[in-house]
């Protein structure tokens, strides 16, 4: 129901090397639709979509893919299935892990998959981690501050643009957040200012938020 080429046009004005989707294509040829929106956005699919339930990884051919794995997290009844979509890729001597992820409406699910989400990136064994998602809870939350007392916020470490990501029209609360492990230094963090508010508006339903982060080497 978004607009794909306002997507891509949003994507392409932030020259990133990674991008950690959610609510990817899942259903018919999902992987032809999120292939299109790769090379609209000129990036590769790195991992996620359908097989983990939406959450999706894209990268510029900058990174050097070691190995990705798209988890599932389990299913409570009546409610939508969640997972992960991660990776550990490599720029240079820099060798990181990535954690895409969507977590549940329901409060108390939303709770244990923020658990899931620390033991995902214990599970990586990669020294420097990033994990970013729509968290669907603002940084109060018992969630949000489960994650956020094992990783940094980038919001909190380094605020640069808007803080806000939800919604688009009225933007009014930041549910949406990318985090990292200790160690990785974030330059800026936060939704950025000057792209065309026509297409933040129709490209989806909440803002992106866009970080530079500078990540160790690898000894």
């Amino acid at each position: 129901r978004d607009d794909e080429d306002a997507l891509a046009r949003v994507i392409r004005a932030c020259e990133p090397d990674l991008v950690f989707v959610q609510e990817a294509p899942r259903f018919f040829r999902w992987r032809k639709h999120a292939a299109r929106l790769a090379a609209k956005s000129d990036l590769v699919v790195l991992s996620g979509g359908a097989t983990a339930a939406g959450p999706m990884l894209l990268c510029s051919l900058r990174a050097t893919v070691e190995r990705t794995e798209d988890v599932l997290l389990p299913l409570t009844p009546g409610l939508h299935r969640r997972g992960l979509a991660t990776a550990v890729v490599r720029f240079g001597r820099a060798r990181v892990g990535l954690v895409s992820c969507h977590l549940s409406l329901r409060k108390d699910e939303r709770y244990a998959q923020a658990g899931m989400v620390l033991d995902r990136v214990a599970a990586l064994g990669t020294p420097y981690t990033l994990v970013a998602g729509d968290l669907n809870e603002r940084p109060d939350g018992p969630a949000f501050r489960r994650l956020a007392t094992e990783l940094r916020d980038g919001w909190e470490a380094s605020p640069w643009g808007g803080a806000y990501t939800s919604t688009p029209a009225d933007p009014h609360q930041r549910i949406d957040a990318i985090l990292a492990t200790p160690g990785v230094e974030f330059l800026g963090c936060g939704v950025p200012t000057d792209l065309d508010p026509a297409d933040l508006r129709a490209a989806t339903d909440h803002l992106p938020v866009l970080a530079a982060v500078r990540v160790p080497a690898t000894p």
